[in-house]
């Protein structure tokens, strides 16, 4: 369990203090209009109405004692740009901020975010790849190069052995698991793969286009 700093209740603000809500973390959550602050408050531990480009109130929150602090504002730049480098002025360990443009992105790095949250740009990835591609059920995207995806058996691996198919040798791809029937499990060199089964596979993007004809 973690404690986190939420700033920033709009749409996106409002649906990660749900998900942290579910993982059982502690938050604080922080937002000027109250309405939304009142929207959150049953998935939040605590809540307060501030602004937090106030060096004041940021400071009389603690936000150095937080485990992460989450700037998920939206539409007001100027405002997450102040808020990430106040609280990295303050002595936040770990600063998260959203970004909607690559220039902001860029502007809030500067200013002290640690990572940046993308979910415009995350999402309208993983969707073009999810829905772009016949084989392709789901994928994880783990750096510029490399991915894990989860994708459905190409017709000539039918009745083969992990070992048979090697696409560790062939691609520099891993098998990680086969899905079968909801459920992941590991797999062994003797592992045979049949239609109902798909894979999760790691590896750099290319080999992964290449391999499965992406």
């Amino acid at each position: 369990m973690k404690s986190i700093l939420l700033i920033g209740l709009g749409h996106f603000g409002q649906q990660l203090a749900a998900e942290f809500h579910e993982l059982g973390h502690e938050i604080m959550a922080v937002d000027k209009e109250e309405d939304k602050v009142n929207a959150v408050l049953d998935f939040v531990t605590n809540a307060q109405i501030g602004d937090s480009t106030n060096p004041a109130f940021l400071e009389a929150l603690g936000a150095n004692n937080f485990d992460v602090c989450v700037v998920a504002i939206g539409k007001d730049f100027q405002s997450s740009l102040e808020t990430t480098s106040l609280l990295k002025e303050l002595g936040a360990k770990q600063v998260i901020a959203r970004a909607e443009q690559d220039i902001q992105a860029k502007f809030l790095s500067r200013n002290g975010a640690d990572d940046i949250l993308y979910p415009e740009k995350q999402v309208a990835k993983w969707a073009a790849i999810r829905y772009g591609e016949d084989h392709v059920l789901d994928f994880i995207e783990l750096d510029e190069t490399h991915a894990i995806f989860e994708v459905s058996l190409p017709q000539a691996w039918i009745g083969m052995s992990i070992q048979q198919i090697d696409i560790r040798k062939k691609y520099g791809i891993n098998i990680l698991a086969v899905k079968e029937n909801g459920r992941f499990d590991t797999v062994t060199p003797d592992t045979v793969l049949s239609s109902d089964k798909t894979l999760l596979v790691l590896g750099k993007y290319k080999a992964l286009q290449k391999c499965f004809k992406l």
